[in-house]
């Protein structure tokens, strides 16, 4: 299927990922609530091709970056203890194709965190292109995923009384890109 039949003012090219109009955030069930955090700092880009399924993405995550509200939590989450930034500062996402599946779009691809490579489904929504005030086109588009965080080795928990622990091990990502045409 070609990005025409698709989204016909989505041209085929390079467009970059702006940080400033963009987010990268996860949320994670704390006790009996969900807590939110974002990075702060990340890159990449999206290379549209005439053929959809043939269109990449990449992107590489500052892991020291993260914000949750709470400077103690985030200093620990910095540690060897979940994240381990000394060893491991970023995190990168680079996509194995894309598809559409029952009118919806996904982009498969591959997520590293901790050296650990495991693949993962971004469910995808696209939101459209507009021509910005300094002259750019900007393209919009909505993702997210649901992972496992110990599939990344990422075991630090606290176990509760009966049966329970302080720290859910699902994970939900989500993505608002905004991206400028290069």
């Amino acid at each position: 299927m070609s990005i025409a039949a698709v989204a016909p003012e989505l041209t085929a090219g390079t467009w970059n990922i702006d940080p400033s109009h963009s987010e990268v955030t996860f949320v994670i069930r704390h006790l009996m609530t969900k807590v939110r955090g974002t990075f702060t700092e990340f890159s990449g880009s999206v290379q549209i091709a005439e053929e959809l399924a043939e269109s990449t993405a990449t992107a590489e995550i500052k892991v020291g970056s993260i914000d949750t509200r709470n400077a103690d939590r985030d200093a620990h989450v910095r540690t060897s203890d979940v994240l381990d930034v000394e060893k491991y500062p970023t995190m990168t996402f680079a996509t194995k194709g894309v598809r559409a599946e029952g009118g919806e779009y996904f982009l498969d691809g591959d997520l590293t965190i901790k050296d650990v490579t495991r693949p993962v489904a971004l469910s995808v929504e696209f939101n459209g292109v507009a021509e910005d005030p300094w002259g750019g086109t900007r393209a919009g588009f909505s993702a997210e995923t649901t992972i496992n965080r110990k599939d990344w080795g990422i075991e630090f928990n606290v176990p509760l009384k009966g049966e329970k622990a302080l720290l859910s091990d699902k994970v939900d990502i989500q993505l608002e890109i905004q991206a400028v045409r290069a």
